[in-house]
Formats: structure tokens, C-alpha cells, sequence
């Protein structure tokens, strides 16, 4: 008897007492469990807090969501473990305490039910005050409402260049406008307002100290922030040529799709070719991606040389290409010759140019580049553009239009390298390239200036010596006044926070953009047994596309997928013949995606796509084995995704194929209807295997499964599909 009755105290639950006395026990030690329980999520919750304030000074709701979708490399990586020691080691310490002493105190019931009861009240207390202390500091309500609701500020603070009377000098100046590819003071060292321990920079460094950046009596670099909207080449470019965000409700680099690039609105090309300038924009890529094309031509009746120009002018060889068409190298000279031509005119000019050695990831090692930096490449590629462009700086201000010249130079937005920045500081503040030289005026004021890109529209205007009633444009601020930025007026978390919110202006300007390329409708015609017709209509497009195909596939992992070419009918529809005898999966759906064919190595644009239901065709041997589109095969390596680098890496290996294939490129999505499409260009190694790098960062780090399709363009322009897998961000 004594024996049995060790063993039921042990249980806490004593035998001997009936059901009922039972069933309380296991009921009591169910509220002691979920109370434990309770105590740790609220340590948990107090504790995560407390550390996400600590790591991170100044939070914002914005903030944290952009910090918890960053990558986990470097510092990342300590940051979890910090994380586990400040807040989960704790809360386990919590549970496991509880669990002693509840084990101590069961048989005091009074003592025992005083505690429990004391430990929930606690516990719901702690959690609320941490939320409430999360929700007030973050500013959570204001968050939510500004995604729900429309904001005034940009409409606020929005001056329409048509309601100033801008005042030109007698004689015009010329203005060369150079964007530089992801170029940021951040690559300077500490001693000169940079952020590296050695100058990458160092001839860009000088030339922006030697001239203007609004560092005021510091002798350091100081730049533009790049604001929402901002943030990749085009929307930086329209940002420093119209002061606003490039806010549209399409991909970011669909805007060559459209057939008109905000056509309400007054920007830098408009003005100045009201003012009888002669304009030029000089790239080194196919100049329709992204709408660039678009909007230098729709806006200041820019002479477009592009890649194509040069290979159609017999500048480059006529199987010339590198990069994304062809190198800075190539770019300087290029605008040299442009400006000899430019200066012999009467008129006044605009050269605007836009390098891209620097875009990421680790940039373009031309025959210029040193080895300076050893195997860092992406140093060495930024170095050898400081040089350049410092040199084609100094072969302008030896030409004899230069008196009247004004030169700006701006780095489009921050580096999109994966790691190129994983160990600068986080509290300092990254800001791309400015100067501007040679200007018709001087700063009113010898101050530090906190401002943006979008103050480069009134700015480059102000350094033609062009009088601005009120010194503002857009959302900018000419800097030469002492006039406020809006950044110096509202801080720039404020700023991004209004230029996030939903404006009627933005609504009105972007009312023409069509987020809808184009409608798809599928017919089978009398006979379903032979063929259908996919008919693809309305269609959206802009400069650049070239064609549209038709992706049609029955199996979940595409293994079945066949390409059909759409056939430009005579009201401007496309449409393809689809055999039914392709397919021999009987009673099944299909799906199709549209594609639009664009010019050049533009990648390609999912446009939409649609599901059809197939019956089961009468006659049909489901069995047949048919031949596919052609004669090709290679296979497919997934590399594990690295967390330190935030990618994962797409090998093709042993490429067989009796077509003279171009080019290598690979489509990666997650989502079943493909909304969030990334395509990538294929980089041929020495040993003739392809290799595509595939970032975290296309998709905002979500965690999960992405399919990974690998083509092949021949000499045709035809796309073929030589390999699928699955790779994962974990």
C-alpha cells in the first residue's frame, strides 16, 4: 500500500479516489501546463522586443519588415544567434524554473493555485505591455492606416514645373548629365565620408570634393539618398529628371510594355526641349528595356544611341557583344565623338549618358580593369570606372565647349550586389555618387545638405543657371538655394513613409498604365479532336517586343511543356495552332503562358496566362510517344542555396544540340500563376557549362520551392526548353 501510494503522488494523481477526483487532476495539470506556456511566450514576446529596439536604433515599422526580408549572411548570422540567446534561451529558462517550482508547491494547494493564478495574470500582463510598448513605438497604427488610406503628401508637396515660369540665361549652357551604374560614396574610405577601409574610388572621390556635392565646409563626399520609386535605373533616372517616384502598378522594368510614359507630366527632357535644345541619350545596352526608350523620347525628343545603333552606324563588329551590349570602354569614346558633333551646332545640348560596367553582380572586367584589388573583382571594376570616368572628365574640360558646360554626375541607386556591402557599419548612411561641375552658380549657404535624388531635377536646372521661382520642382529642391529638402523638412523615414502612401496626383498620372498585357482566348473550333487556336488580343506592349510565344503544359513539373510561336494576324491579334495530337494526357487541364518576344537580349515578358480543360479525344493512343521541338539536351545542377550570399547557383552542363545556340537563359518562380518571374541571362564558362546566379533578393528571401527553367536562343531568336529543376531558398 505504501508503495502505490509513492508512485500516485508522483503522477498527482493520487488512486483510490474516483473518476471525477481523476479528472480534475488532469484538468488542473492541463491549466498549469498552458499557463507555463503562457509565461514563456510572454518572455519570448517581452524579450524580442526589447532586442529588436536594441539591434536596431531609430525602428520603424517599415524598418523591420525590410530588415526581417534581408539575407542571412555575415553579421546576419550572429544576429540569429543573438537573438536565440537574448530571447529563446530565456524563455526555456522561464519554462523549465515554472516547472520546478509548480513540482515544489503541488501538494500546498493553496500556495500552489495562488501561484498559477498569480503567473497567468503576469504573463498576459507582460505580453500586453510588450505589444502595447511594440505598437506604440513602431507607430503600428499609423502604418496600418497609411496602407489602407490615401495620403496627401506627395499631392502636398508636388510642384508642377508648368505653373513656374522658369527664367533661362541669354546664352544657354550645355549640360552632361552622366549616371553611373550603382555607384555610391559608400565605396570611398571613412577619411573621405566613405565607408570602406580603402578607397575603391579614389578619382571620383577628388572629382566630387574638387567640385560640388553640397558637403558645405566639409571637405568629405555627400550624396543623394535613393528614395521608393528610386531605386533601379529607370525609376532613378525619371526620379532625377522629374522629381518624382517611379510608382507604377506593374513589374518595375514593364514599363516597356506601355505605349506612353507618363504623359501628363513636365520633367528635365520637356523643358529643355522647349528651349531649343538638341538631346541625346548614349547607353551601352538595348535602350528599350524598362521604357527608357519610351520616356527619353517621349520626353525631350532625345537621338537614341543604343547597342543596336552602333551595330546598325558599323561602331562595334557586327557579332560584338559583351555584358549587356557592349562595355564603358566602348561608352566614353562613343561620347566623345557625340559631343564633337553636338558642340558644332548652334543649339544648345543635352548629352545624357548612362554606363553600366558596375551593375551587379560583380560588374564587367574590361581590358582597362586592374588587378589592384586582387580577386575582388566588383573593387576592381569600380576602380577602373572611377578612372574612366575621370579621365573622360578631364578630355571635356580640354575641349573648347566646355566654358559653357556643365557637367552632373550621379550613381543611379545603391549597389544591388549581394555582399559587396556586408561589412559596412550599419549606422552609416549610404548615398549614391554626386557632383555636379562646372556650375553656373554657387551655393547660397556653405552647409552640409541632407537631400535626395529627386532634388537633382531642380538642381540640374539651377547649375544651367536657370532662374526657379520658389527653388522648387517636382518633389525636389533646388540645393543651391538654402531652400529646405524634404528630407531636412520631414526626415527621410518620413519621406519614404509618404512616398509609400497612396496619392491621387500618382493615381492620375499612372491612370494610362495598363496592368493588364493582353487577354487570351482558346478555341477548338468544330473538330476538338485536331487542333486548337490560341488567340492572344488587346495587347499592351511598347518598344522592344517582337513577338509572342505560348508555354503549354500539362504536368506539374513542366516535364511536357511544348513552345508554339503566336502568328501576327492582319487586326493586330496573335495567335498559334496548337495540334491536339501533341498532347497525350486525355481528360486534363492545361495551362498556357503568353510571352512576349523582346528585341535584342532583352529578357523575355511574362505577359498572363490561362487554364483550358481537354476531353478525352475518341481514337487517340494516349500511349504515342512524340518527338520533341528539337534535337537538344543538357543537364541541370542545383547548387544549395548559401545563406551568406543570399543565392543559389543554376549549372548547365553538357549542352548537346545540333542548333547554333546565342545565348543561355533561365526563368525561376515560385508562385503557380508565375506572378513573381524572375528570368536571368547565362554566363558561358571556360569549360562550356553555363552558370546563373539566382538571389533572395528577386523574391524578398521567401522561404519555399522555386522552379527553375533553363532555354536556349539560337541564331534564329527561337527559345528552347533544354532542362527544368527545383531549387530552394531555405
Amino acid at each position: 500500500m505504501q508503495e502505490n501510494k509513492v508512485n500516485t503522488s508522483l503522477l498527482l494523481l493520487p488512486g483510490g479516489r474516483g473518476a471525477g477526483y481523476v479528472l480534475k487532476k488532469i484538468i488542473s495539470l492541463i491549466i498549469t501546463i498552458v499557463v507555463i506556456l503562457l509565461a514563456a511566450l510572454a518572455a519570448l514576446i517581452c524579450r524580442s522586443v526589447f532586442w529588436a529596439l536594441k539591434t536596431w536604433s531609430d525602428l520603424s515599422m517599415e524598418e523591420i519588415i525590410y530588415h526581417l526580408r534581408m539575407p542571412m549572411e555575415g553579421t546576419n548570422s550572429d544576429m540569429i544567434h543573438d537573438y536565440i540567446g537574448y530571447c529563446v534561451v530565456i524563455s526555456i529558462v522561464v519554462a523549465c524554473v515554472l516547472i520546478g517550482v509548480f513540482i515544489l508547491i503541488h501538494r500546498r494547494r493553496a500556495i500552489y493555485h495562488i501561484a498559477r493564478g498569480v503567473t497567468a495574470m503576469l504573463a498576459l500582463l507582460i505580453g500586453l505591455l510588450s505589444f502595447r510598448y511594440f505598437w506604440n513605438t513602431l507607430d503600428v497604427s499609423e502604418y496600418v492606416e497609411n496602407q489602407s488610406t490615401y495620403s496627401s503628401f506627395i499631392d502636398d508637396n508636388y510642384v508642377d514645373p508648368t505653373s513656374v515660369e522658369l527664367g533661362f540665361p541669354e546664352e544657354k549652357r550645355n549640360l552632361i548629365y552622366i549616371f553611373l551604374e550603382s555607384m555610391e560614396n559608400t565605396y570611398a574610405d571613412q577619411e573621405n565620408g566613405g565607408a570602406f577601409e580603402q578607397n575603391v574610388i579614389p578619382e571620383l572621390t577628388e572629382l566630387s570634393k574638387e567640385n560640388e556635392n553640397f558637403s558645405g565646409a566639409q571637405d568629405i563626399l555627400n550624396g543623394g539618398y535613393a528614395l521608393k520609386g528610386a531605386t533601379w535605373t529607370i525609376g532613378a533616372m525619371f526620379a532625377q529628371t522629374s522629381g518624382l517616384p517611379l510608382s507604377i502598378p506593374i513589374d518595375m522594368n514593364s514599363m516597356s510594355t506601355q505605349e506612353e510614359f507618363f504623359p501628363g507630366t513636365t520633367v528635365l527632357g520637356d523643358i529643355l526641349e522647349d528651349e531649343g535644345y538638341c538631346q541625346a541619350l548614349l547607353i551601352g545596352s538595348d535602350v528599350a528595356f524598362g521604357g527608357r526608350k519610351l520616356y527619353f523620347s517621349q520626353h525631350g525628343d532625345y537621338e537614341l544611341y543604343d547597342y543596336n545603333h552602333s551595330l546598325e552606324q558599323g561602331e562595334i563588329p557586327e557579332d560584338y557583344y559583351v555584358w549587356w551590349g557592349y562595355e564603358d570602354e566602348i561608352l566614353f569614346e562613343n561620347a566623345k565623338n557625340k559631343l564633337n558633333i553636338l558642340s558644332n551646332s548652334d543649339e544648345p545640348f543635352n548629352l545624357t549618358i548612362l554606363t553600366v560596367d558596375t551593375h551587379f553582380e560583380d560588374g564587367y572586367k574590361c581590358s582597362l580593369c586592374q588587378d589592384e584589388y586582387g580577386e575582388d573583382q566588383y573593387s576592381n571594376v569600380m576602380a577602373c570606372s572611377s578612372r574612366q570616368v575621370a579621365e573622360f572628365v578631364k578630355w571635356v574640360q580640354e575641349q573648347p565647349f566646355y566654358e559653357n558646360t556643365t557637367i552632373v554626375i550621379s550613381g543611379d541607386h545603391l549597389t544591388m550586389d549581394s555582399d559587396y556591402c556586408d561589412d559596412v557599419d550599419p549606422e552609416y548612411e549610404r548615398k549614391v555618387y554626386t557632383t555636379y561641375i562646372n556650375s553656373a552658380v554657387a551655393p547660397e549657404e556653405s552647409t552640409f545638405r541632407e537631400y535626395s535624388t529627386f532634388d537633382a531635377f531642380p538642381t540640374t536646372l539651377a547649375s544651367l543657371g536657370v532662374d526657379i521661382p520658389g527653388n522648387r520642382l517636382g518633389l525636389g529642391v533646388n540645393l543651391f538655394s538654402a531652400e529646405q529638402t524634404l528630407v531636412e523638412k520631414y526626415g527621410i523615414d518620413e519621406v519614404n513613409k509618404g512616398l509609400g502612401q497612396k496619392s491621387e496626383l500618382m493615381d492620375r498620372l499612372i491612370a494610362g498604365v495598363e496592368t493588364k498585357l493582353m487577354q487570351i482566348d482558346v478555341d477548338f473550333g468544330e473538330d476538338e479532336s485536331e487542333k486548337a487556336v490560341v488567340t492572344v488580343s488587346n495587347i499592351h506592349w511598347g518598344e522592344g517586343m517582337t513577338g509572342i510565344y505560348c508555354g503549354i503544359w500539362s504536368q506539374k513539373d513542366q516535364s511536357d511543356i511544348k513552345w508554339y510561336v503566336a502568328e501576327e494576324q492582319a487586326n493586330g491579334d496573335y495567335a498559334a495552332e496548337v495540334p491536339i495530337s501533341d498532347f497525350t494526357y486525355g481528360d486534363t487541364t492545361y495551362n498556357i503562358h503568353v510571352y512576349s518576344k523582346m528585341k535584342g537580349d532583352m529578357a523575355n515578358i511574362y505577359m498572363g496566362s490561362t487554364t483550358v480543360k481537354v476531353g478525352s479525344v475518341p481514337g487517340q493512343d494516349n500511349s504515342e510517344e512524340h518527338s520533341s521541338i528539337s534535337d537538344i539536351s543538357a543537364d541541370i545542377e542545383i547548387e544549395p542555396y548559401d545563406y551568406r550570399v543570399g543565392k543559389f547557383d543554376v549549372y548547365l552542363k553538357n549542352l548537346t544540340t545540333d542548333k547554333n545556340i546565342m545565348s543561355i537563359r533561365c526563368a525561376v518562380w515560385s508562385d503557380e500563376n508565375q506572378d513573381d518571374l524572375w528570368w536571368y541571362e547565362g554566363e558561358l564558362l571556360e569549360n562550356g557549362d553555363y552558370v546563373v546566379h539566382v538571389y533572395a533578393s528577386d523574391f524578398q528571401y521567401r522561404e519555399t520551392v522555386y522552379n527553375v527553367h533553363m532555354y536556349a536562343i539560337d541564331d534564329t531568336g527561337n527559345s528552347i526548353m533544354v532542362a527544368a529543376s527545383y531549387g530552394e531558398i531555405n
